[in-house]
C-alpha cells in the first residue's frame, strides 16, 4: 500500500487477523483510486451485551486531493454487525463506492 494506513482498535484487544483483513481491503481500494493520501480505520466494540451479542463499529476515513471521504458502519438491530469481518466488508464496500464516485467527479473537472 502506497498511502499511510493507520488502524486503531477501541474497546477490544487488537487482532492480527482483523488487521491483515483491513490491509487487504485497503490495498484493493488503490485499484479504484490511486490518489489516496491517507487511510485511517477504527474498529470499535462499543459495549458488550450478553443478551444481544457483541456489535462492531467500523469507520474508514480517507484523504484524497480536495476531499475527505468517511464511511461509518455502526451497529443497528442487524446481526451483520456481530461479525467484525462482515462489518469490515460492508464498510470497505461503501468506501469503494465513494472512491469510485470521487474518481468520476474528478475526471469531469
Amino acid at each position: 500500500m502506497n498511502q499511510p494506513l493507520q488502524i486503531t482498535f477501541r474497546g477490544m484487544a487488537p487482532s492480527e487477523a482483523v488487521r491483515e483483513r483491513i490491509e487487504e481491503y485497503a490495498e484493493k481500494l488503490e485499484q479504484f483510486c490511486d490518489r489516496i493520501l491517507t487511510c485511517r480505520v477504527v474498529v470499535e466494540e462499543p459495549h458488550r451485551s450478553h443478551q444481544q451479542g457483541n456489535h462492531f463499529h467500523v469507520r474508514v476515513a480517507m484523504a484524497v486531493p480536495g476531499r475527505n471521504i468517511v464511511v461509518d458502519r455502526a451497529p443497528a438491530d442487524d446481526a451483520l454487525f456481530e461479525d467484525p469481518y462482515a462489518t469490515l466488508h460492508e464498510a470497505f464496500d461503501a468506501a469503494r463506492r465513494k472512491l469510485q464516485e470521487y474518481t468520476r467527479t474528478a475526471r469531469r473537472h
